[in-house]
């Protein structure tokens, strides 16, 4: 009987994840035992994801507010610190910007605007144009921007964020400066020891503050690249892809995990004779059409995957061949001469005009938006995906 459904993702139940425990085996046991109980049966290329945050809970990757301060003050003096392009988040940068203000006398906080780089905003476009503010080369100090545009909460988490983190950074013991402006040079005014807080644009921004005469620019990504008295830390992305654990706790992105991957993909090759692709997922790489906030605060959507999810899609779009080549032909002949098409379509499309719209975006963050849909961010209990159908088409 031919198959009647495509792609297909499903949240699996695991149990609570610790410290220590054994994620290959959970993760292994949980997707067969609820294929076992919903009836559904696995298979070749499969996709099993893990989402980053129990993997980093499972190696125990944590640090405290206090192994961030320590950390800041050796590498950037323990004086006056710029701290350049921050996310607006509780959850995310909150936590270090306690530590980053409990390693410093005081701190320049200079903030994006209208919005920050993941979409967060302290003041819409139309308020600027209002105002007739240039973002481009305008510095405003936190006054400037009271009398300009008053108090902004965010739409969805009802926070000003310039008193939140103002006060956050005072109750921390550090005195505070907050201006906002999109030239990371305006910091070089007020300080010459800049942490730059951007995610994407980081390398960029680095750059720039060096080329300008900075003495020690330091990236997020470099605070906990190492650990600090026995500490969690990331090698390579180090606050990058933090979260809030606790009020003085911070859970960092998981370490290096290609091995982990690995180790399920055998393990499901074992157990069930399947060939599963395997990856961990953080955040999907989409954007919120009402609040304009991009979802990606994580430095990558994966950092770990197997050989499988390698590459960009190559597949052709059947509108178009429906359109154009097969215009003429309709009902079984058409579904038969597309179904050809794509039996005999090149091994990579780059530049045909029948691949036309189809998603140039890599497989493992396609496939990591999709499981972070699926699996949220809140109760539904789901830390472990499974997509079934990813890579069919049509003919098969």
């Amino acid at each position: 009987m031919e198959r009647r459904t495509g792609t297909v993702s499903r949240g699996i139940r695991c149990p609570i994840i610790r410290q220590g425990d054994d994620m290959a085996e959970i993760v292994v046991s949980s997707v067969v035992e609820a294929s076992e109980a919903e009836g559904f049966e696995l298979r070749n290329r499969d996709v099993v994801a893990i989402t980053e945050s129990v993997v980093a809970r499972s190696q125990g990757n944590y640090a405290s507010v206090d192994n961030i301060a320590q950390d800041v003050k050796a590498k950037l003096g323990g004086e006056t610190v710029g701290v350049i392009f921050p996310i607006l988040s509780r959850n995310r940068f909150a936590i270090c910007l306690k530590g980053i203000a409990k390693g410093a006398k005081k701190i320049v906080l200079m903030l994006n605007y209208p919005s920050d780089e993941v979409g967060n905003a302290l003041v819409s476009l139309d308020q600027l144009d209002d105002a007739g503010i240039n973002p481009y080369s305008d510095v405003l100090t936190e006054s400037k921007y009271r009398e300009l545009f008053g108090e902004n909460l965010h739409p969805f988490t009802g926070v000003d964020y310039i008193k939140y983190y103002g006060d956050l950074i005072r109750e921390c013991g550090a005195e505070a400066e907050i201006i906002l402006a999109n030239d990371p040079r305006v910091i070089l005014n007020y300080t010459k020891n800049v942490l730059n807080c951007d995610i994407h644009s980081r390398v960029r921004t680095k750059r720039i503050l060096k080329d300008a005469g900075a003495q020690i620019v330091v990236g997020l990504d470099e605070i906990l690249n190492e650990s600090i008295n026995g500490s969690g830390y990331n090698a390579k992305y180090g606050l990058l892809g933090s979260n809030k654990s606790t009020e003085d706790m911070v859970k960092l992105f998981p370490n290096e995990c290609f091995d982990l991957v690995e180790e399920i993909q055998a393990k499901f090759l074992d157990k069930t004779g399947k060939h599963i692709e395997v990856m961990v997922y953080g955040d999907g790489a989409f954007k919120d059409p009402v609040g304009k906030i991009w979802e990606l605060a994580d430095p990558v959507v994966s950092p770990a995957y197997t050989k499988g999810l390698e590459g960009t899609p190559n597949e052709l779009k059947l509108k178009y061949l429906a359109d154009n080549d097969f215009a003429d032909l309709k009902g079984e002949e058409l579904k038969k001469a597309i179904e050809d098409a794509i039996r005999h379509k090149e091994g990579d499309l780059t530049g045909n005009m029948a691949s036309q719209g189809t998603t140039p975006r890599r497989l493992t963050d396609l496939i990591g938006s999709l499981c972070d849909l699926t699996s949220g961010s809140g109760d539904k209990g789901t830390p472990v995906v499974l997509v079934q159908g990813y890579f069919d088409n049509m003919a098969d």
